[in-house]
């Protein structure tokens, strides 16, 4: 039996639903710090703000200033400040910055790294498409 490939719809469906389930997964975060990806339009550019955090015994991201534990969701904290802000024209420009060269780098993670890529591709085809682009 010579089987034909399923349309293009069906697999996209069966590829988001692979990628919500595992959305779901327990990710450990990277000690390093989180990043927040914006776009900016105007000058053409990616922006990556780099925070810093501490890791507690729960696995759960704190300020390192404050203590306090930092929110997933949007204005789940006050206002920080970055520790470092990555400006480029492309997902690859970015991602030199972050990983080549005198260190140190703001990443521990190989996940991390995988999942910065994954976004910082997102952004930039948002950005070359001039449409909206929202960190997963």
């Amino acid at each position: 039996m010579i089987k034909t490939p399923e349309a293009p719809a069906s697999r996209a469906a069966e590829i988001d639903a692979l990628d919500e389930r595992l959305s779901k997964r327990f990710i450990a975060l990277d000690p390093s710090g989180y990043f927040l990806i914006k776009l900016d339009a105007e000058a053409g550019e990616l922006v990556l703000e780099h925070f810093g955090n501490t890791i507690d015994e729960k696995g759960l991201a704190r300020d390192s200033d404050t203590g306090e534990v930092l929110s997933c969701k949007k204005g789940g904290h006050g206002p920080r400040a970055a520790s470092a802000v990555y400006r480029g024209r492309s997902a690859k420009e970015i991602g030199i910055q972050l990983t080549e060269g005198e260190g140190p780098h703001p990443l521990s993670r190989l996940d991390h790294a995988l999942y910065l890529g994954r976004e910082l591709q997102k952004a930039e085809q948002c950005l070359r498409e001039g449409s909206v682009y929202e960190q997963d």
